[in-house]
């Protein structure tokens, strides 16, 4: 009796993989980017001394709002391509869109060091937390009611038996 063959059988990831749309999710992604660096530059204008008033968000600021954007689409981009290209969803996707926006990063600084050094780093922490389950708390999908409410919960120390007092 042999063993069947495995060559043709195709990968279960491969099989059940969807396709991103990749110049959509970038868009979406890439607006609620924006809307970020919208936030930071309202900041940076109002913290800011200058006597350009409230147009000082677009004027002085207001590139704040197109880095970000752009790191955000760049993102996007870079991880669906990626993702499309490989069939798989998994962490590296995120670390090639990390990295790809932390070299976005670098080249606004116009230094091809902090280009490189921000690929490196935006890209580690993507993938570490695209390894880790997306969540900063880690895996608790797969637990129960009682063990999250237990985790939630602020677990008291049991105190050592008190001393038995002498007279």
């Amino acid at each position: 009796m042999s063993a069947p063959a495995t060559d043709n059988v195709p990968d279960a990831d491969a099989s059940s993989y969807e396709a991103k749309p990749s110049i959509q999710y970038a868009a979406k992604v890439g607006l609620q980017a924006g809307l970020v660096g919208a936030f930071v530059s309202s900041v940076q204008n109002a913290l800011g001394t200058h006597s350009h008033g409230a147009a000082g968000f677009l004027t002085r600021s207001g590139g704040t709002i197109g880095f970000f954007a752009a790191m955000g689409a760049t993102f996007a981009m870079t991880e669906s391509v990626v993702a499309n290209t490989r069939e798989k969803e998994d962490y590296l996707n995120g670390v090639a869109g990390g990295c790809a926006a932390g070299f976005l990063a670098g080249i606004r600084a116009r230094s091809l060091p902090v280009a490189v050094a921000s690929c490196a780093v935006i890209g580690a922490a993507v993938g570490t937390f695209d390894y880790g389950g997306n969540s900063l708390r880690g895996d608790t999908a797969s637990l129960s009611f009682e063990e999250r409410r237990k985790r939630f919960f602020k677990q008291h120390p049991s105190s050592p038996p008190l001393p038995a007092a002498e007279e």
